[in-house]
């Protein structure tokens, strides 16, 4: 609290950047939110703003109607203050400034966060991924060393039995610390990841070559094995230029090379940018609206990740090929193939649960820059790149195509992409394993993967089919041009003059709950009397053929049926103490078994047209 100058102001306007309109409102400054509650005291809304979602505070030029502040959030959400006093907005500016750049990890939120659980719910959540019973449903038969302090201790590194230790250990320094991850598929292939050699234009390494040459063999379904850089092959040209680059063809007779052309962080930062800019643009025309999406090349770079994927997953399940993936430095586009392939090839992955497992699996504990790439601690403004965000858009395209192969909805991806940015819980903190544990995350802060379980209502897909994700277990999307779209619910989903606001997945979920609610009403009502009380009363239907005959719950008819009906034996009588089990049986125009059988058949008639 001490960096809040000003805690509260009043008379703020909120501007909407696509209407015009504005509400007035107070703004206030806590030490983890920005918070927004508007003065309408009938439908006063609340906007609540980590600190960490915003990526920039930029105080406007003055005006007559007060000082604009306008903040721009990681989680793509633009807001326009209007303070009335400058001296108001020069504290707030000032303030957020400080807020929003936290210079070391204990300040972050995930650190002061307390969702009222006790250590042992902490520690429970923290368990429920389990990345050595991932590798034993793998059928992980290779052998398992540790050598690289940025990965896990017990499952860095994967290597075939006629691999040796002091050679597995060069190889890791020859790889300026790299490191193995194998994806083992029903045919024995298996998927490798690493950094770029360290080998330049003409020099030989047998040990890497050895390396290459042990993970052939070890497949007895494939003579050759794929190379495959993620890179340019102009970039990787470059780089042996400074002694890196990639294997030289000459000398590795069982392998085929492939470049596959997925830019680097800077490109797609820039990318991003170019999409921002299309996006927070009012009043743009189609024409200029589709010509800024063409130039910020976003979904060309989306298309390359997953071309690249497509590649890796022909490779293992059509050829049965091993295949080792890398670019730079192993971290980056090599992630994004290799998760990306994975989801591809295994519909567990294609699970809520699974999903989770994959994530930490390819991003997490195989060093992904979580804390430069995300912008954790302020760092090199050219190390941020949205690499995790084009993985999270991939698997969203891959959702609109295979609409029944997926058990989660886009929600659910757009809720973890919050929680990347948001820092308020510990799985996406720091660079590598080794410093997670050196923060001692799992003793500190919470696992979000509990978190998102216990909603795991909120995510589910209507559409998912077990079946058919079981009839079709590798999946093979199109990238023609035609099937890309914007992603609107992520880009836009601040926008609030977007309707309707309910996507049509979540208008599904909803009935799915009622007729859920429905069959349970359903079934309590027949628990309530027996079977006979049910049928239709031919004898009194037939004395009066009038529609006003047929009782239903609300009639005001006589109550002649109702006392015949009360006359039976049955656990229904008629009168205030034994009206039925419908739910308007305080109603004074009850009549007993009759309108209770009756009712039923409605309900039974609802839940037939709802299916």
């Amino acid at each position: 609290m001490e960096h809040i100058r000003t805690p509260k102001v009043e008379q703020v306007k909120l501007l909407d950047r696509f209407s015009n309109k504005s509400v007035t409102g107070t703004l206030h400054l806590t030490a983890t939110h920005l918070i927004f509650v508007e003065s309408n005291s009938t439908s006063a809304q609340e906007i609540w703003i980590l600190h960490h979602h915003i990526a920039s505070v930029e105080k406007l030029s003055l005006t007559t109607s007060g000082c604009p502040l306008l903040i721009q959030c990681r989680n793509f959400r633009l807001v326009h203050f209007v303070i009335p006093r400058e001296r108001d907005c020069h504290d707030i500016y000032s303030s957020l400034l400080r807020l929003l750049r936290p210079v070391s990890y204990d300040e972050l939120y995930a650190f002061s966060y307390n969702p009222k659980q006790n250590d042992q719910e902490r520690e429970e959540g923290w368990q429920l991924i389990d990345l050595a019973a991932e590798f034993e449903r793998m059928g992980f038969y290779w052998q398992v060393r540790a050598v690289c302090q940025r990965l896990p201790p017990n499952i860095c590194i994967g290597l075939v039995k006629s691999v040796v230790p002091h050679l597995l250990c060069f190889y890791n320094v020859l790889q300026g610390g790299g490191h193995l991850y194998l994806f083992v598929s029903c045919l024995q292939a298996a998927v490798c990841r690493c950094s770029q050699p360290l080998s330049g234009f003409s020099a030989r390494c047998l040990e890497d070559e050895h390396m290459l040459q042990a993970i052939s063999k070890a497949n007895h379904n494939s003579r050759y094995i794929y190379v495959m850089d993620t890179r340019p092959k102009l970039n990787a040209l470059a780089n042996r230029a400074a002694g890196k680059g990639y294997e030289n063809e000459d000398n590795y007779s069982n392998i085929r090379f492939q470049f596959v052309g997925i830019e680097n962080i800077h490109v797609m930062r820039g990318s991003l940018q170019k999409l921002l800019e299309v996006v927070g643009t009012r009043s743009l025309s189609m024409t200029d609206y589709l010509v800024g999406l063409e130039n910020s090349g976003w979904l060309r770079h989306i298309k390359a990740i997953m071309d690249a994927a497509i590649f890796l997953a022909k490779a293992v399940t059509v050829e049965g090929a091993s295949v080792l993936v890398h670019c730079s430095d192993g971290w980056d586009r090599t992630a994004q193939v290799c998760a990306l392939g994975s989801l591809l090839m295994d519909p567990y992955y294609r699970t809520i649960k699974g999903f989770m497992v994959l994530i930490e699996k390819d991003w997490i504990s195989f060093g992904h820059k979580f804390a430069d790439r995300c912008d954790q601690l302020d760092p090199d403004p050219k190390e941020v790149s949205p690499i995790f965000t084009q993985f999270l858009e991939c698997v969203w395209q891959l959702t609109e195509q295979f609409p029944q192969a997926f058990e989660f909805s886009e929600w659910f991806l757009i809720q973890i992409h919050e929680h990347v940015h948001s820092c308020q819980f510990g799985n996406f903190l720091g660079n590598s394993q080794r410093q997670r544990e050196d923060l001692q995350l799992k003793e500190r802060t919470y696992s979000l993967w509990a978190h998102l379980l216990s909603e795991k209502q909120n995510y589910l897909n209507p559409l998912f089919s077990p079946s058919v994700a079981e009839s079709h277990p590798v999946l093979e999307p199109s990238t023609q041009a035609y099937h890309f779209k914007f992603w609107r619910n992520m880009y836009n989903q601040y926008d609030r003059s977007m309707h309707p606001r309910q996507s049509i997945l979540k208008h599904v979920l909803t009935l799915q709950e009622s007729k859920r609610e429905l069959e349970g009403t359903v079934q309590a009502l027949k628990t309530v009397s027996s079977p006979q009380e049910f049928a239709p009363d031919t004898s009194k239907r037939a004395q009066s053929p009038s529609p006003t005959s047929v009782p239903y719950p609300g009639s005001s008819s006589s109550q002649s049926e109702g006392s015949a009906a009360g006359g039976r034996q049955g656990s229904v009588r008629r009168g205030g103490q034994g009206r039925c089990s419908s739910q308007h049986w305080r109603r004074t125009d009850c009549r007993g078994q009759q309108c209770h059988g009756e009712w039923l058949r409605r309900a039974d008639g609802i839940l037939r047209l709802q299916e």
